[in-house]
């Protein structure tokens, strides 16, 4: 499928989605709302194009360079081909810019407790996701690039 049909096919079952827009004060139905729809309800991902969220956003958030471009990543979205778990994924992600900065740190800390790693990790707060959206929009491409950058300086798995 064409990377811009997808992307369209996304984006239309997420709005279309009936927990599109709605404010939640648990984490895991905000989860549910904005993401299960491509990276499945139990977080595993969906082969070839949505990457598994259990284990790696834990993994990922070890390091605050990790905690930013995991706030990268939900700010901006990313769209493009990646190397993730000795495979190529081709898939889009669009940018949740639209979420609270308090949601999008439910929800990533939410993510990091899922098989989470053994070194404990603080919860991402609202603040911190609001330091990254104070950087401003970079758009989906970009983001693909630090994740390489971020992989290749061994910061992130």
């Amino acid at each position: 499928m064409k990377p811009a049909i997808k992307a369209a096919l996304t984006l239309l079952a997420m709005v279309s989605h009936p927990g599109f827009g709605a404010a939640s004060a648990a984490p895991a139905d905000l989860y549910k709302a904005r993401c299960a729809m491509c990276h499945q309800s139990n977080a595993q991902g969906l082969a070839g194009t949505y990457p598994r969220l259990a284990g790696r956003v834990g993994a990922i958030a070890q390091s605050p360079e990790g905690r930013r471009y995991l706030a990268l990543v939900v700010l901006n979205g990313m769209y493009g081909k990646i190397e993730i778990e000795g495979g190529t994924m081709s898939g889009m992600m669009p940018t949740l810019r639209v979420m609270k900065d308090s949601e999008i740190a439910d929800i990533l800390t939410h993510l990091a407790k899922l098989q989470a790693p053994a070194k404990k990790l603080a919860p991402f707060t609202a603040a911190e996701v609001a330091a990254v959206r104070a950087e401003g929009t970079i758009g989906g491409s970009k983001v693909v690039a630090e994740r390489a950058r971020l992989i290749a300086a061994k910061v992130i798995p």
